[in-house]
Parts: structure tokens; C-alpha cells; sequence
């Protein structure tokens, strides 16, 4: 039978991890309401999502890869394996300023994968480690402790690590992405001065959602290595 040491239920670290678990899920709910926000207010250039997607990527000598529409809201990326943009019904034939944000963003990656961004290559080299540790990870962890094998509990921190190494490397990818789709916004007329302020908020409320999850993944992470080192001394 175990004892009471050996069954940590809560941590120093536990209310930290459910504070920012909370902000996480507040950070998804602003990006729902300010994206539904914008999307009412119409772009003066009167271009659609689509349109602002392409005439970016033509700029940018990315005429060959193409823009196509999936169903699903805010299910907007880029596919760097097949080198397509996708945007979501709204976004794609949408002419609000929200749909043009987004829209600019998506390419925005598709930018970083043509100059071969630094963070965006890291990004796409961690992601097969990703698929294989995020799995194990828990799986090696719970092994080690309720077993109480060190090597265990340490392997499951290491593959863990790396996956929050994966979503810190995000962030700049992600804030990158935003002030390409700005810079082009501006300079191509697909907002005008006055939009400018709607085009930051949309773009703030995603970005905001990848910090809100790092912050839960760092702190989680922090809690696994206080475990980890409680699990020695005993």
C-alpha cells in the first residue's frame, strides 16, 4: 500500500496550472467573440478573403500554391506538405475585415516556409518528435510515479519538454505570421487606416490563445520536474 507521500494530489504548482488553464479557455472565448465581432464589419477594399489571399501570394512570387475552402470554423492554416492555403467557408468568402485577417495570416506562413523562417524550419523538424513524445509521454510519467522508477518519470519529462519546446518555438512563428499580414494588409489597400486597430485586435485575440496555452504547458512542465524532484528525495 502506498504512502501518503507517494500520492501528490495537489502541488505548489497546482492552482498556477488551473489559473492559466482558465485563461486559456477565456483566450479561446475572445478570439470566438472578436473574430464573430469583426466579421460585421465590412473591409472598405471590398475584397473577399480568397482575394486578399491570393493577391498576397502572387506579391510574393507564390503564384502555384492555391487557395481552396474547407468547412469547419476557424480551421484556417497553411499546409506546408502539400503547399496549399485553406480558409474556413467565412473566412474564404468573407469581405470583412476579420476574414481578411485571418486570410493574410495563413499566408503569412506560407511566406516563412518560401524564405525557410528559422523558427517556422524548427517547427517542421520537431513535429515528427512531437507525434511520437506527446503520445508517450503521459504513458511514462504515470509509469514512474505510481511505480516509482526515476528513469521512467525522467523519460516522460524529457518527451514532454519537448513538446512545450514545440509550442514555445510557435509563439514567434505565430506573431511572425501577424505582422506580415499587417505589414501587407496596409500596403497592398486590403484595410485603410481607420481598420487597422479591428485588423490588430483579431490578430491579437488568435495570438493571444498560443501564449495562454504555452504558459499552461511551462507551468505543467514545472509541475512534473517539482514531482520528479520530490519523487528523489523520498
Amino acid at each position: 500500500m502506498l504512502g501518503r507521500k507517494e500520492i501528490v494530489i495537489f502541488t505548489p504548482w497546482t492552482i498556477l496550472i488551473l489559473i492559466a488553464f482558465g485563461l486559456s479557455l477565456l483566450a479561446q472565448f475572445r478570439v470566438k467573440g472578436t473574430f464573430n465581432k469583426y466579421m460585421k464589419v465590412a473591409a472598405s477594399s471590398g475584397l473577399i478573403g480568397a482575394e486578399a489571399a491570393r493577391k498576397m501570394l502572387d506579391e510574393n512570387g507564390l503564384n502555384n500554391i492555391p487557395v481552396e475552402c474547407i468547412r469547419g470554423p476557424l480551421t484556417d492554416h497553411y499546409d506546408p506538405i502539400s503547399k496549399a492555403v485553406r480558409l474556413s467557408e467565412h473566412v474564404y468568402y468573407g469581405n470583412s475585415v476579420a476574414s481578411i485577417s485571418v486570410a493574410c495570416h495563413e499566408i503569412g506562413h506560407a511566406i516563412q516556409d518560401k524564405v525557410n523562417y528559422p523558427m517556422l524550419v524548427a517547427r517542421h523538424r520537431l513535429f515528427p518528435v512531437i507525434n511520437f513524445s506527446s503520445g508517450i509521454a503521459p504513458l511514462l510519467f504515470l509509469g514512474g510515479f505510481f511505480f516509482k522508477i526515476s528513469g521512467l518519470l525522467l523519460l516522460g519529462i524529457i518527451a514532454f519538454s519537448a513538446a512545450v519546446a514545440f509550442q514555445i518555438i510557435t509563439l514567434p512563428v505565430e506573431f511572425n505570421a501577424s505582422k506580415r499580414a499587417k505589414d501587407y494588409m496596409i500596403k497592398l489597400g486590403f484595410i485603410k487606416n481607420n481598420e487597422e486597430r479591428a485588423a490588430r485586435n483579431v490578430l491579437g485575440a488568435a495570438a493571444l490563445t498560443y501564449v495562454a496555452a504555452t504558459l499552461v504547458s511551462v507551468l505543467q512542465l514545472a509541475e512534473y520536474l517539482w514531482i520528479f524532484n520530490n519523487n528523489d528525495e523520498d
